[in-house]
Parts: C-alpha cells; structure tokens; sequence
C-alpha cells in the first residue's frame, strides 16, 4: 500500500494541474531551440556535431534519467522528487540564457534534461496514486494534452518570442512556466512513497545511462567519421557491451529498476512500441521541419511556426478526443489506425513542393494520426505494473520513449546526411571526398556555409540535393510507422485478450 493521504475532490484536479503546467514546458525546451537553432549558431558558434547536441543533450540525459528517476520518486517521495527536479530545471534554463559559448550552452541543456526527469517521473507517479480507474485515464489524457499544448504554441511562441527579445527569451519563458508549477504542487500534491521500495538500483542506472549515451554519441559521429572509425566502433561496442550488462544486472537485482518479466506480457510490448512511434512520424519533424523551413527554405521563425502548428495543433484536442473514443473503440484499434494515418501524411509530404499552402494538409494528417493515440499512452503505461510501482512505470515508459527520440533524431540526422551527401555526389555538386562534410553542414541548415565550401555548387543546386533527400527520408519514416502501427495493434490486442482470460495479470488491469 503507498503511503500516502488522499486529497479532496478539488486538490486531486489542482495536483493534476501542477503536473501538467510543469509537463507543458518539456516541448517547449524540445521545439524553442530547434527554431533557434540559426540564432544560437551564429551568437554562440560551434561544429555540426555541437549543434546536433543542443536537441540531443536535453533528450540523452531525460531518457536516460527517467528510469532512475521513477525509481527515487518510489523510494524517496513523489513530490519531494517533482520540486527537486523542477528546480534543477529552472536552474539549467537560466543557466542556458548566460552560456558563453555552444560547449556550456550543451552542457546546460544535458543538466536541463535531469531535472526535467526528475520533475515529470516524480509528478506523473504522484497523479497516478491521486486518481483511479477511468479518473486516471482521464488524467493521463490531459497530461497527454498538455504536452499537446506546449507542442502546438512551442514554435509559434518560439518564433515570437526570438523576434522581439532574441533567442534567449525562450529560456526565461520555460523557467516562469516551471516555477508556477513548483509553487503550485508545493501547495497540492500529497507526498506519497512505495513503502516497499529497497533504494535505486545504481547498477541498473549507471550501465543503462552508459549505453545509451554511447550509442547516441557514435550514431551523431559516424556521419562526419564514417562507421568505420575507431572512435564510432569503441562507442557502438561500449553501447553493445553496456546494454547486455544492464539485462544481466536487472536479472540478479531484487528489486529492480526495470522488471524483464514485464516483457513477457504482450500488452507491455505494445505498449513499448507505441512510446517509440512517435520518435520516428513526429517527433524528429519538430527538428528536422523547423531547420528546414528556415534555415533551407529561408522563411521567418514566426512563419515556420505558424507552419509547424499545423503538425502539432490536433494534439490539443484529439488526445481528449480519444480518451472518450476508449470507453467504446478498443485502444488496440485507435493506436494502430492513427499510426497508419500518420505514415500517410508522412508520404504525402514527400511528394508536395515546400510551399506554404501545399505543407499544411500533410501536416495536419500526420498530426491527426499521432494526436489519437497520443492522449491514451501514459494511462495505458501505467496501467502495465501495480499502482505502488507507478513510478517505475512512468520511467519504463517515458524512458522508452524519450532514450527512442533521441536515439531516432540522432539516427535520422545520420540517414538524412548520408542521402544528401550520396545526391551532393550524384549531381556532381561534390566530391565523394567533400561531399559527407559538406551534408553534415547542411543539414544544419547553413546553405550559404555549404556552397562556399563546394566550389562547383551553387545555393539552389545544393537545396536542390537537400529537398531530395529529405523526401526520401520521410519514405523510410513512413515504412517504419506501417511496421510499427502493426506490432502496437497485435500486441495491444492480445494483451487485452489475455487480461480477460488469465487472473494473475492484475497489474493490467488495476486502474
């Protein structure tokens, strides 16, 4: 039993909104500085490698605290690990606006990653002993669609806000939002605890951070090294070397951070899937889209904002939307249509001109398509373990997701540079010498860079082999989400079966 003390009717709803408004601000510390991206570069400087780690160290270090997070928040209290981690947050934001330079202003947003693990697994766990049954479904839909909301106004806001204070203000921005939802669930939120929880599994920690942060770093290096570089191959092997220690660790660990038996239930294989669907339909867009809208195609932040709107918009209704869908479609049945649904969009994408008025019908599916199943996710990952163990669950889950995005963009920056420099070479735009470091700059977004580095290129041809390139890529995000659509679908399905058929699966069915 968790100990804990209920709060009224009233305090359960200001607890969920504590944890929403501090779960609104992760998006926009996610898309403000993809849209910044050209004005952090020319304030701050830095290699394609060190700018591909302002999105990449925020997302390494949260996916790879969330498990460890969950487990504290078990251990040491839900609400005592939300404020900690909301103030580690605030401190890395503004920490953000002061760097000198791109290698501080990483490793900021690497601290900034922490906290925001901190503060999301110890809140998510904290409403999860707060509501019951569809309450709690209901609860997670709104959490789902307050990320929506930071989506859907992060690069419109982005935009403006670069426009009339500069790139900074985006930071100042996520530390005023944070620090509302730390005064408030100082005031709400209940603290609460597993009392059978036996401290953190360090060892389960420090192998799974190790490897994860290996893979990251030498999928981001192989593109500008080649894979066949010495540094590349000991990182891969380390990642290799670090993951096979962590199963063998969670094995013998009597209590540990990820349970492996889990993995033996369909259901919490669908569910798995499902958190890393929107790494490859979505997620890497809020980067790649903004990047290229304004440092390819050469239009305003507040336009590329206006544009990526349209991606992200149905996030702040569908996922309500779908939660009510639940009580009468199976969820097995909205996840895998609305997957289908995205890939859709991801292909017609491809194949329109990047016009204002020909992107936004596509975008629009493809953010219908991730929008449905998007409110259902977090109730539908909890719902996998004992209410006790909502921590953990929030981090399997979360860590699933998030360690997927920044392992997806890290890969699809990787594949996208390979495609532009395999067309910078078959137009004869560059040498296959030049032609990889050339494509590391301009998917970056430094076109006027990539030309004066390629002396047969002009900035139109070389747009020309980017745009190409990326509708390719897209092709193979569309064919991943079909496959994935597929696995979410069959796993959710026969989990639902076997919950109806097999008694020692309570853990499913609690809430």
């Amino acid at each position: 039993m968790t100990l804990m003390t209920r709060t009224g009717p009233a305090g359960k709803w200001l607890v969920l909104l504590a944890v929403c408004l501090a779960a609104m601000t992760m998006p926009l510390s996610f898309t403000g500085p993809a849209v910044a991206l050209s004005r952090i570069a020319a304030d701050l400087g830095g290699s394609p490698i060190e700018l591909n780690w302002v999105t990449n160290a925020f997302m390494l270090t949260f996916g790879a605290s969330l498990m460890a997070a969950g487990a504290l928040a078990d251990n040491h209290g839900r609400k005592r690990i939300f404020l900690i981690g909301l103030a580690t947050y605030v401190l890395a934001a503004l920490g953000s606006t002061l760097a000198p330079d791109i290698v501080w202003f990483d490793i900021f947003r690497a601290l900034q990653g922490i906290g925001g693990a901190a503060a999301f697994a110890g809140g998510a766990s904290a409403l999860a002993q707060e509501f019951d049954g569809q309450a709690r479904l209901r609860a997670f839909s709104f959490l789902g669609t307050s990320f929506g909301i930071g989506l859907a106004f992060g690069p419109i806001a982005s935009g403006l806000l670069i426009d009339a204070f500069g790139w900074r203000a985006i930071f100042s921005l996520v530390a005023l939002l944070a620090v509302a939802a730390a005064v408030l669930g100082l005031r709400t939120i209940t603290e609460s605890r597993d009392p059978d929880a036996t401290g953190l599994d360090w060892a389960g920690a420090g192998t799974f951070t190790i490897a994860l942060a290996a893979l990251t770093s030498g999928v981001l290096l192989a593109p500008q090294n080649g894979w066949a570089d010495p540094l590349v191959i000991v990182l891969l092997g380390t990642a290799a070397i670090g993951f096979a220690t962590f199963v063998i660790v969670e094995q013998r660990a009597r209590r540990p951070m990820l349970d492996l038996t889990l993995f033996r239930f369909p259901r919490f294989v669908g569910v798995q899937f499902l958190a890393a669907a929107p790494a490859y339909a979505f997620v890497v867009l809020l980067v790649l889209l903004p990047i290229r809208f304004i440092g390819i195609e050469g239009m305003s932040e507040i336009k590329a904002g206006q544009l990526m709107i349209c991606l992200s918009g149905p996030l702040l209704i569908l996922p309500l939307l779908a939660g009510q869908l639940a009580r009468w479609i199976a969820p097995a049945t909205i996840c895998g249509v609305g997957l289908l649904v995205a890939a859709a969009g991801l292909v017609w994408l491809s194949r329109v001109p990047a016009a204002d008025s020909a992107l936004v019908a596509p975008l629009v599916l493809i953010g219908v398509g991730i929008a449905l199943p998007w409110g259902l996710m977090d109730g539908l990952a909890v719902s996998v373990v004992p209410k006790e163990r909502a921590g953990m669950a929030v981090g399997i889950f979360n860590t699933t997701r998030v360690a997927c995005e920044g392992v997806a963009l890290a890969i699809v920056m990787a594949v996208l540079s390979g495609f532009t420099a395999a067309q910078l070479g078959a137009q004869g735009l560059a040498a296959p010498a030049d032609a990889a470091s050339a494509a590391q700059m301009l998917v970056t977004g430094n076109v006027v860079g990539t030309a004066q580095h390629l002396p047969l290129a002009n900035a139109s041809a070389v747009i020309q082999a980017y745009e190409t390139a990326f509708d390719r890529l897209l092709v193979v995000l569309a064919t991943i989400t079909v496959l994935t659509a597929i696995v979410v679908f069959l796993g959710l399905r026969r989990g639902s079966a076997a919950e109806q058929d097999t008694a020692p699966l309570p853990a499913c069915q609690e809430g």
